[in-house]
């Protein structure tokens, strides 16, 4: 049985939040894998397209995609 889509996405946004920095498919996974999720690459990227979008974070690369988190002291 696989989790709802959204539990992954609150485990990756506290990840991001949490740890900062540069962001990408494979961290984006291992993230989601250590808070006990199979995730699958597509949705981690829908995620990560997701977070962007709400300004937490802000793509820094096209080809790989990379994101950088955008601190909010």
């Amino acid at each position: 049985m696989t989790e709802p889509a959204s539990s992954q996405r609150a485990d990756l946004e506290k990840a991001v939040r949490v740890y900062g920095g540069f962001w990408d498919t494979e961290r984006g996974l291992r993230a989601l894998r250590d808070a006990g999720h199979d995730p699958q690459e597509k949705n981690t990227r829908k995620i990560l397209r997701d977070l962007a979008s709400e300004g937490l974070l802000v793509k820094v690369e096209d080809r790989p995609v990379r994101y950088s988190a955008v601190r909010a002291d």
